[in-house]
This record gives C-alpha cells, sequence and structure tokens, in this order.
C-alpha cells in the first residue's frame, strides 16, 4: 500500500535530527508540506532542508517557553495560508538529574523536563485541535512518547519517565474529546534508538550494553520509527485513535 500524504499540511517538532529527521524525510517522500522546528542545530536543519527542498519549511523555536511555542503554530499557519492537517509532536529532551544535586538544579531540570516534554506538547495541541475545528475537516495529532512512560525508567531520568507519561493520557484525553469533530490522536513510543541523544548513552556504556535489553539483534534506527508515523497520517488507522503503538525492539511489551 503506498502512503499519500499529498496536499497534507504537518508539523514536526524536532523535526531535523534523529526520530525527527527521518520523519520528516518519510513525510515529504509521501507528498506532504512540512514545517520541520528545531531548536539549536542550525547546520542539520539546514543540510535537511537542502537534501528535500521546497516541501520542508523551517521554524527555529525553543520549546522550553511558551511564547516561542505560540510563535511557532503563528508561524506554522501563516506558512501553511491557515490550514493544518497533522501534527508531530517529536521534539523531547533527557536531561539525567540525580536527587545528588542540589535541591535547585535538580528543580530546574524538572521544570525544564516538563516544559519542553509536556507543556510545548500541551498548547501545541490545544491550538492544533482548535484549528482541526475550525477547518471543519478534522486532523491527527501524533505524539512520541516512550516505553519509560510504561515501565519506568532509571534513577537520574526520573523527570523524562514522568513527562512521557503525562502525554499519554493527554493523547487519550484529546482521542475520546474530540473524536466526533473528526479529531485523531495517536501515541508513538519507541524504545531505545540510534540518534545523537542515545549516543551519550552508548559513549557510556557501550552499545552490547544497550543492546542486551531488547528481544532483536540491532539496535531501533530513525528509519524503524518513522513509517508508523507516516501511516497514521494517511487516515488508514483512524480507528485505532487513542492507542499507543509500542517501536521498542521488544524490550518492553504491554
Amino acid at each position: 500500500m503506498k502512503i499519500d500524504l499529498s496536499h497534507q499540511h504537518i508539523l514536526v517538532t524536532g523535526g531535523t535530527r534523529g526520530i525527527g529527521a527521518a520523519i520528516s524525510r518519510l513525510l515529504v517522500k509521501c507528498g506532504a508540506s512540512v514545517v520541520a522546528n528545531y531548536h539549536s542545530q542550525e547546520e542539520a536543519a539546514e543540510r535537511l532542508k537542502k537534501e528535500l527542498g521546497s516541501q520542508l519549511h523551517l521554524i527555529k523555536a525553543d520549546l522550553g517557553g511558551a511564547m516561542e511555542v505560540t510563535r511557532l503554530f503563528t508561524e506554522t499557519m501563516d506558512y501553511f495560508n491557515g490550514r493544518l492537517d497533522g501534527l508531530v509532536n517529536n521534539a523531547g529532551i533527557a536531561i539525567p538529574s540525580s536527587i545528588e544535586k542540589s535541591v535547585i538544579d535538580w528543580t530546574d531540570d524538572w521544570l525544564r523536563t516538563m516544559d519542553v516534554n509536556v507543556n510545548a506538547v500541551g498548547l501545541l495541541s490545544m491550538r492544533s485541535v482548535k484549528q482541526f475545528m475550525k477547518q471543519e475537516t478534522g486532523g491527527r495529532i501524533i505524539t512520541l512518547s516512550s516505553r519509560a512512560a510504561f515501565r519506568g525508567d532509571t534513577e537520574d531520568y526520573l523527570a523524562y519517565a514522568t513527562s512521557k507519561a503525562a502525554v499519554v493520557s493527554l493523547t487519550k484525553s484529546i482521542a475520546r474529546a474530540y473524536g466526533k469533530h473528526e479529531i485523531k490522536a495517536f501515541v508513538v513510543a519507541p524504545g531505545f534508538t540510534k540518534t545523537d541523544m542515545a549516543q551519550k548513552f552508548i559513549d557510556q556504556y557501550g552499545e552490547d550494553f544497550a543492546k542486551s535489553d531488547i528481544a532483536l539483534k540491532e539496535l531501533t534506527q530513525p528509519e524503524d520509527v518513522a513509517p508508523t508515523i507516516a501511516f497514521l497520517l494517511s487516515g488508514h488507522m483512524d480507528h485505532a485513535t487513542g492507542t499507543t503503538i509500542d517501536i521498542n525492539a521488544g524490550s518492553y511489551v504491554h
């Protein structure tokens, strides 16, 4: 089955590196017009823009601040001439934060994680729902969570696991509340995926250690996650609204 996303206008947060870049590439390949948000990695964003051309538009924004999130959405709608078909909440951060840190530093890490991983997702989802209802055409929201939302995480990533669990509940609530308005919402929960962010873990503990936690021979790649996103945006999975799809190489099955 060919996935056809032509004429769709889709916002992908964190859309120029790792899983986000793989998503942006595939959505463009399927015919979508994509706004890819990024924060600080200008060179990676420009490389992706050069690769994908006019179907990709870049918007720089720090999702840790509500005003920046609002600006991102406003500029996205301006670029799309007031039309939005899909939102992919992909951007996220994982700050290692031991409880041995000072209370102030630990709290700063916690709040920063919630700002990017929860508050930005909530605000963008709310704005998208309102836009979908205004258009009277519906739309789809896909939020990247994590296996950590369901199985927990290590002591240094309490905030990360908590934030990823929060967006699962948000997604289920959107699916239940707005389904009659043709608005669908899904969660995709990857496990350990070989990205720049994960490379720090690999450098510290080794790739063999990471592989010991999964059922398959090879670590999940960003390109293993992207097809599910495209398929959900195509409309072929609408009756799975509210569900979570695990892509974690069998490391957590629930």
